[in-house]
């Protein structure tokens, strides 16, 4: 069994100010994660597959690096679940379809290649609703993932694998993919944070699209500050992707001042219409 030391319960952010300070090592980081995975994952269900050794690699090699004072990308030592929706070099992406079983993608996609850049550390691929087309995730060619809050419950989808894992403390940091609310959706159900980002903000290249006129990949966190700084990571043009956007990318966490004077919240009128239940119209009042 790996050594629980309940890291696996940190933010991104509060993870990236211990590893800086080397109050813990990326290989702590990810120890945790893995016994969290190792605890609870035969009854979540988040991941159609962990990659533990190569987890471990990346992590003890980011702790040589720290320890030589070499120059470190922002997320160096943070453990990552990616959707499997999402191609991984050299690890098998089956979109949650036995269909592409025995698929093993020979090329990172776009957002795979900068969250290495960054130093961030895939654990594995999460589970969904075959090809994104759910909004449960108990539409996987695989297996039913279950809401970590109450495991009778569905955690929504088809995100649903990268959600769980986030509520269940099965990652640090996880990215799932939206078309009609597959990021968003899961989110609310999970309780936690998911951001669908404007078309174009994040390349597709190497994601397997649902509806490429609608689809973006997103990040799934914790909190709000963790999704600010994974979307700085992954956003910017890609010239692999036509439709990705040349806007330059802000410091998303610069706008996390907690002032919200000037802005507004719009409520559609056609959520609290006929047929709403009451327990919902409560809680948006």
């Amino acid at each position: 069994m790996y050594l629980t030391l309940g890291l696996e319960t940190l933010t991104a952010h509060e993870c990236i100010d211990q590893l800086n300070r080397r109050e813990i090592s990326a290989r702590e980081l990810t120890l945790a994660v893995l016994n969290r995975i190792g605890s609870v994952e035969d009854q979540v269900k988040a991941y159609l597959a962990v990659t533990a050794e190569d987890a471990l690699k990346a992590a003890e090699d980011t702790d040589q690096r720290r320890m030589q004072d070499e120059a470190l990308g922002p997320l160096a030592g943070v453990p990552i679940a990616i959707k499997d929706v999402i191609c991984t070099r050299g690890v098998r992406t089956t979109c949650g379809s036995k269909i592409l079983e025995n698929f093993i993608p020979p090329y990172d996609a776009t957002v795979m290649e900068k969250l290495r850049v960054s130093g961030a550390i895939p654990v594995g691929k999460t589970n969904m609703d075959e090809f994104a087309m759910g909004s449960s995730t108990e539409n996987s060619g695989y297996q039913v993932t279950r809401n970590p809050w109450d495991l009778e419950r569905v955690p929504g989808g088809s995100s649903g694998g990268s959600a769980a894992a986030i509520a269940a403390d099965e990652a640090i940091l996880s990215l799932g993919s939206d078309t009609g609310g597959s990021i968003r959706q899961p989110a609310s159900f999970c309780g936690m944070v998911g951001l669908k980002p404007t078309y174009g903000r994040v390349s597709r290249y190497g994601l397997v699209a649902y509806g490429s006129s609608l689809d973006q990949i997103g990040p799934m966190t914790k909190d709000v500050r963790d999704a600010a700084l994974l979307l700085g990571i992954i956003a910017g043009q890609d010239p692999r992707d036509s439709t990705s956007a040349s806007a330059p990318v802000p410091d998303y966490t610069a706008s996390l001042t907690g002032d919200i004077r000037g802005m507004k919240f719009g409520i559609p009128r056609e959520c609290l219409g006929q047929g709403i239940r009451s327990d919902v119209r409560s809680s948006i009042e």
